[in-house]
């Protein structure tokens, strides 16, 4: 069942969504050669407290941490540890959070000093699909409008379009319906309508869009070992058309002034 949401809910997803966007501006500052993805974590669950909200996967499924830290070739799900990030890797930091009853959630892949031109060019097609996918986000069109906008502009660039994960809807669960995956055809699937609130997150590798997870349970690797990128979004529709509630201003911001 999809629960849609009042104006009144959106602002509070709202919230919750712009806590996570201060949070990622603030751990894009720290997101360097030498820092350790655990190290980000520590940050994230401190910053996260300290401004009234409680870490969103933390626990979640037993998940053990504050943050998805998935580096390279892991696409998400990275459980954050001990090795520190190298000169010229990628990772996603996905990141959730909990307040007043509702979730954020949403990701951005950063580069780790210089990336060679290759990687830099998966992660920009990747944000582009983001937003090829958000412009769909209108009453009226279908899932298959935003999965078709995302896949059709990442595989015109060649990219593999990950097949086994999929963003989904948000309110007073992290994971509530409908699925939007990342691949499929225009005109097809559920209806979208005023008041449903999404995450929209294009999972895209360099290679092959096969994967396959890792013993620990979580992360979730290239099958080939080639990098892949992931970026994240909650999306409204509000009076018929998309709107944005997360934003990646503070990680703009913070990456300008580095």
């Amino acid at each position: 069942m999809i629960y849609y949401k009042t104006r009144e809910e959106i602002e509070i997803i709202r919230e919750s969504a712009l806590l996570v966007s201060k949070t990622l501006g603030m751990l894009a500052k720290e997101v360097k050669p030498g820092v350790t993805p655990l190290h980000l974590d520590t940050l994230a669950e401190e910053f996260i407290r300290d401004h009234g909200g409680v870490p969103g996967f933390l626990g979640l499924y037993d998940f053990p941490n504050s943050l998805c830290t998935s580096v390279n070739e892991q696409v998400v799900h990275g459980i954050p540890n001990k090795r520190p990030l190298e000169e010229g890797d990628i990772i996603s930091i996905d990141c959730g959070v909990l307040m007043n009853g509702y979730y954020g959630d949403h990701a951005y892949t950063f580069a780790v000093g210089e990336v060679s031109p290759e990687v830099e060019r998966l992660l920009t097609v990747t944000r582009e699909s983001l937003y090829k996918g958000i412009e769909q986000v209108q009453a009226g069109n279908r899932i298959g409008d935003i999965a078709s906008a995302i896949q059709t502009h990442c595989e015109d660039h060649g990219y593999g379009v990950v097949r086994e994960l999929v963003g989904h809807g948000l309110g007073k669960a992290m994971h509530e319906k409908p699925e939007v995956p990342n691949y499929g055809r225009q005109g097809t699937g559920k209806r979208l309508k005023e008041g449903l609130v999404i995450a929209i997150e294009p999972m895209v590798n360099l290679g092959t869009r096969k994967v396959k997870q890792l013993r620990d349970g979580w992360t979730i690797v290239t099958l080939d070992g080639k990098p892949s990128a992931h970026f994240e979004h909650d999306v409204a529709i509000v009076d018929g058309e998309p709107e944005i509630l997360s934003t990646f201003d503070y990680v703009e911001e913070a990456l300008a002034t580095a």
